[in-house]
């Protein structure tokens, strides 16, 4: 039976006993109140979690998008796209009115469309009917547009139901009559109905139909992504195979258009125009220019130049576009915590704590110089407790070869430091004799190194391309650094040789290399991306660019000779194998200096018994930390605090 409050009965109670139980009737109608009051809070506060949960869980289908769109496809088993499609349902399971359930629903609809493509032709169906879904429980999403338009797209080219296409592109035309795609939708209707006059000719049709199967085998152009940095953009084509592509320029407008030939659009990129919110990149716009070539156009406002190189496993065009130079917008030297400023939207960091203290110790180094380089003088090298006193502060020292770079010439700090641990997700790299894998073991100590420079640097961020056991392709992790502004990017990885004796670190730069040593590691390393470049001159082009060859190779120096001096200390049979150059695609790119660091030689069944310890680890992570304080100590870009024992020191 439900019971209800009426104030007339309240009334009535302190009329027939008044006293204590009018105090009483009194009591009770404010306790009711106080609860119906708070029922709209406890509403609110239970679809603020709801939304929440919604959020998380859509953050989870994308981390686990990315990691199925790192696979080759030959890979990629129906089994991972069905995990995926209940993933991205449950975030309108938790809640139908989470900011991100459109996008949810859309992906389910773009995951079922690729799976009609790889898998069965039923799936088709099933992605029109999450457009459709889409379309009626948000009417006034974003992407009603390319919803529509992609049903459309389907129904005439992957299920060639040409009558369902002609009423679903009157429909768009009768619905968005004003829209950007509106001419997509009519070049669509006139090529149904060439497609129909060709039918009605005998002589056409069998011509027809093995066209349409010609196409129907094509790889497909898949997905499209953005990175946007202070003074470049990156484009990243996803496409299901190799490729052949033609590009160029053109200026009134300006625009840079690539031709990717023997390939076909998929639907839900069928004359699509992707708005960039920044960065020297307006638009994109995709369209299947004729049969068997896709055109992509970049529309560019003040870009200075472009490179472009297609990597494998899986195949995708990498594109970036480089705006003027902004060194001199950079040579108003800043504090490191005001030249980092706030981490960009998105990005993992690590933030040292305002008031942490510097460790100061003698950096670690083996004492002699590079071969054809003189040494630092002690007094060049250190800087003491003393310098705290010191006013001004201490000039930055000149490189190993005696040369003042622009960094060190225009004071710049670093603020920013981003930390790559190898491989991660399918991609194993290295695996040691008894099984220890390449991926587990950077991952460990890149967030051993990220702990220790919280702890150690003042006002430092640290940021790390992956934090779990996720793949994150090569091309992104330096757009992760770009995108960040970061200062320093130091990749984590474990060698590894035919020779079960080899041992020893060495420590890698960007840049060209006659050593065929070195070349066989980047080999290795660039594994999933080296194969099929389809233009060497434009990937020369774009190491020759790297303005931070110099200081990449004095940041690999300090590591080097720290890590190597660190690690000699319980393995005296160590080698130390120098700092080598070589071109690696996970350091193409990057606008700050950025080294690779081959901590040990994982095929060695020594030293893997040695990496299996934590405190072998912690001594790695020890070493690269003193290799960047040591580092940031030649340029001045240290904060000077009373002297405390360095980590490993003893």
């Amino acid at each position: 039976m439900r019971h209800t409050l009426r104030p007339h009965a309240v009334q009535a109670g302190c009329s027939l006993h008044p006293g204590r139980g009018c105090v009483f009737a009194l009591r009770l109608s404010l306790v009711a109140l106080l609860f119906l009051s708070l029922i709209p809070a406890a509403r609110a506060q239970s679809t603020a979690t709801k939304r929440d949960a919604a959020r998380a869980q859509f953050a989870r289908a994308e981390k686990l998008r990315t990691a199925l769109q790192g696979k080759p496809q030959k890979e990629r088993a129906l089994r991972d796209y069905t995990q995926l499609v209940s993933a991205y349902r449950r975030v309108y399971l938790i809640t139908p009115h989470a900011a991100e359930v459109p996008a949810a629903m859309l992906a389910v609809a773009e995951l079922y469309h690729e799976m009609g493509r790889k898998f069965d032709e039923q799936y088709y169906q099933s992605a029109i009917d999450a457009y459709r879904f889409l379309l009626r429980e948000y009417p006034t999403t974003r992407f009603r547009d390319d919803a529509l338009l992609t049903i459309g797209q389907i129904q005439k080219d992957d299920l060639e139901q040409l009558g369902d296409a002609e009423q679903t592109f009157q429909e768009f035309l009768k619905l968005h009559p004003r829209s950007e795609k509106a001419d997509d939708a009519r070049e669509a209707l006139r090529e149904i109905a060439q497609a129909r006059e060709e039918q009605r000719k005998p002589a056409t049709r069998e011509k027809l139909a093995e066209q349409q199967e010609k196409d129907r085998k094509l790889p497909q152009v898949t997905r499209i992504r953005t990175w946007n940095a202070e003074n470049y953009t990156r484009i990243v084509i996803d496409v299901e195979d190799q490729i052949k592509y033609q590009a160029a320029r053109i200026s009134s407008p300006d625009r840079i258009y690539f031709d990717l030939n023997k390939a076909k659009l998929s639907s839900t990129l069928a004359g699509k125009t992707l708005e960039v919110q920044s960065g020297y990149l307006k638009k994109i716009r995709v369209a299947q220019n004729q049969s068997g070539v896709v055109r992509v156009v970049l529309d560019v406002d003040q870009v200075k130049d472009y490179s472009v190189f297609l990597l494998p496993n899986p195949y995708r065009l990498v594109v970036d576009v480089y705006g003027p130079s902004v060194a001199a917008a950079k040579a108003a030297p800043a504090e490191p915590e005001k030249a980092a400023g706030p981490a960009p939207k998105g990005v993992k960091t690590d933030k040292a704590p305002a008031n942490a203290e510097l460790a100061r110790s003698e950096p670690a180094r083996t004492g002699a110089a590079p071969p054809g380089k003189p040494a630092r003088s002690k007094a060049t090298r250190s800087v003491r407790a003393t310098a705290a006193s010191m006013s001004p502060p201490p000039e930055p020292q000149p490189t190993h070869s005696g040369q003042h770079s622009l960094t060190r010439a225009l004071g710049l700090k670093i603020g920013r430091i981003v930390i790559d641990p190898g491989h991660g997700g399918h991609d194993t790299g290295t695996i040691g004799p008894t099984g220890l894998m390449e991926k587990d073991l950077c991952l460990d100590i890149a967030l051993r190194l990220g702990k220790i420079i919280k702890q150690h640097l003042p006002g430092a961020q640290v940021i790390y391309t992956r934090e779990d056991d996720t793949f994150v392709p090569l091309e992104d992790r330096t757009g992760i650094a770009n995108q960040a502004k970061a200062d320093l990017f130091i990749s984590i990885h474990a060698n590894s040789s035919h020779d079960h004796k080899a041992r020893g670190v060495e420590t890698y730069y960007l840049n060209f290399s006659a050593s065929e040593d070195a070349m066989e590691v980047a080999s290795r390393e660039n594994a999933l991306s080296q194969g099929s470049i389809h233009e060497l001159q434009d990937l020369i082009k774009k190491i020759a660019r790297n303005e931070k060859i110099e200081e990449s190779r004095e940041l690999a120096t300090d590591i080097q000779d720290a890590l190597a001096q660190r690690l000699q200390v319980v393995t005296h049979s160590l080698k130390n194998r120098g700092v080598r150059k070589a071109p690696f695609v996970v350091l193409i790119g990057a606008n700050m200096p950025s080294v690779l660091s081959e901590i040990s030689f994982l095929s060695n069944p020594a030293d893997e018994q040695m990496l299996k310890k934590p405190e072998q680890r912690q001594r790695v992570a020890e070493g690269l930390y003193h290799g960047v304080q040591s580092y940031l100590e030649s340029i001045n870009s240290l904060t000077y605090n009373p002297p405390k024992a360095a980590p490993g020191t003893r």
